[in-house]
């Protein structure tokens, strides 16, 4: 259940943790970052390719708003400075129960018809 806290005149407010846990996750294509990164670590380049229809701006955006949360680190190949590797710490891989959660409740609750009108946009 949302942690609420009370104001002096009996109004509810959400949780300032729960509305940042949103503000965070709730961005279009971070779920599918951290989905991905929940199988291992990946390149900048496989990253891209396994989440069709983001582009390369916006994955960037991402990751660099996720390495800030200490969601995802980024890793410098020492051959390369130009190859690196994303990969989750600790506090990202924490989110795994909460990825299948999520998944259990669109597979139940989200139609087909639904998708398609997200596949049309």
């Amino acid at each position: 259940m949302i942690e609420m806290a009370q104001t002096k005149e009996s109004e509810k407010v959400i949780c300032p943790r729960f509305e940042q846990t949103f503000s965070i996750l709730g961005k279009k294509w971070t779920g599918l970052i951290i989905d991905v990164l929940l199988d291992g670590p990946r390149r900048f380049k496989d990253l891209s390719q396994a989440i069709p229809g983001v582009s390369d701006r916006v994955l960037v955006e991402r990751l660099k708003e996720l390495e800030k949360e200490e969601i995802v680190t980024r890793d410098l190949d020492d051959t390369c400075d130009i190859r690196s590797g994303y990969r989750l710490t600790a506090k990202g891989k924490a989110l795994r129960n909460v990825m299948n959660e999520v998944q259990e409740w669109a597979n139940q609750w989200i139609c087909d018809t639904e998708l398609n009108n997200l596949n049309d946009r």
